[in-house]
């Protein structure tokens, strides 16, 4: 009995590892250019060109990146201490700062779109 009960325990674990890595891995449907639109019109994202985070949230924005407000750290300098930048991936959302790599989801949440 005990090695029926482990053998379905197994079995339930694969399920819910490939459930998880279809959820993390299927594109966001919700989010349109639209939307994307309204993203990128409240939001600024700092970051650097050699900052591997940076290039996941490129990934992430994918073909809407020419839309985004980007500013390379690295050349601007003098703005990113302005803006008093001490991070990158920084994004500044309604005058708010959000440190680190965001999901399309949680870029539309704190934008408010």
């Amino acid at each position: 009995m005990e090695k029926k009960t482990t053998f379905i325990l197994v079995i339930v674990a694969i399920i819910a590892a490939i459930a998880i890595i279809n959820y993390i891995k299927t594109p966001n449907q919700e989010i349109t250019e639209a939307i994307i639109k309204c993203i990128a019109s409240k939001s600024h994202l700092y970051g650097s060109s050699t900052c591997s985070h940076c290039e996941q949230q490129k990934e992430i924005l994918g073909d809407y990146t020419s839309y985004f407000n980007i500013t390379n750290c690295l050349d601007d300098v003098a703005v990113c201490s302005g803006k008093n930048i001490r991070a990158v991936p920084t994004w500044i959302i309604n005058d708010a700062e959000y440190l680190g790599v965001k999901s399309l989801n949680e870029l539309k949440t704190l934008a408010g779109c």
